[in-house]
């Protein structure tokens, strides 16, 4: 069974877990914040999609106090417990929140500047991800950017035992490094870096290139045609 981000379990050790799991993620965030004060102006409207806690959220609210952000996610209770650590904050006026997966952003009348979907695009099945990226470009603005990071097809044993050292020096117990191993096939739908730079240009993107990598987490820039 896949894991289940409603599970209060699950959303109350989410930060906690994430930064043992994923190698480099404060380091992804530095480098997606670069990116954004790079290509955009003093004034953005900011898509997030699969805000989770806040974080992400919370981090580019302090660091651009000029821009407004719709959050999108749709497990019900990662979003509320995003929404009250921004309203806890302060900082909710500048934060639309939208319960849902990429199929509400049809519904929003606006059009963004840019769309981040870090860490998401890999739990959306294989047959359902030019949908989920046609859907981020089609609420973006003319040359808007979209950016994101995930992990990507793992091809030898030798790259899964890298994997699961890394983790293990991150913080990971064995056990939990045994149980990602185990649970890959479960909670992830994984395509090559190559199929990700496929998808973004039969969704609507161009100039799309890999920005980053660690190990098989690999991040992609790309602009609305």
């Amino acid at each position: 069974m896949a894991k289940d981000f409603n599970n209060p379990m699950v959303v109350d050790g989410y930060d906690e877990h994430i930064r043992k799991l994923i190698p480099g993620y404060e380091l992804i965030h530095s480098q997606v914040h670069a990116l954004l004060e790079t290509y955009l102006g003093e004034q953005a409207h900011i898509l997030i999609v699969g805000c989770g806690t806040g974080y992400e959220l919370q981090y580019l609210l302090e660091q651009f106090p000029h821009w407004s952000f719709t959050a999108i996610d749709p497990a019900i209770n990662m979003l509320q417990k995003a929404k009250q650590h921004i309203e806890a904050l302060g900082l909710s006026q500048r934060v639309n929140f939208v319960e849902g997966d990429t199929t509400v952003l049809s519904a929003i009348e606006y059009k963004f500047d840019a769309a981040l979907a870090i860490l998401v695009s890999h739990f959306v099945p294989v047959v359902s991800k030019a949908a989920f990226f046609t859907d981020i470009a089609n609420s973006l603005k003319s040359k808007a950017l979209c950016i994101s990071v995930d992990l990507t097809q793992i091809d030898s044993e030798a790259e899964l035992k890298t994997l699961k050292i890394m983790v293990l020096k991150t913080g990971l117990a064995e056990k939990q490094s045994q149980a990602m191993i185990e649970r890959l096939g479960q909670d992830f739908h994984i395509v090559s870096a190559n199929q990700m730079l496929d998808l973004y240009q039969q969704s609507g993107f161009s100039q799309v290139k890999s920005f980053t990598q660690m190990l098989n987490y690999y991040g992609f820039i790309a602009f609305k045609i």
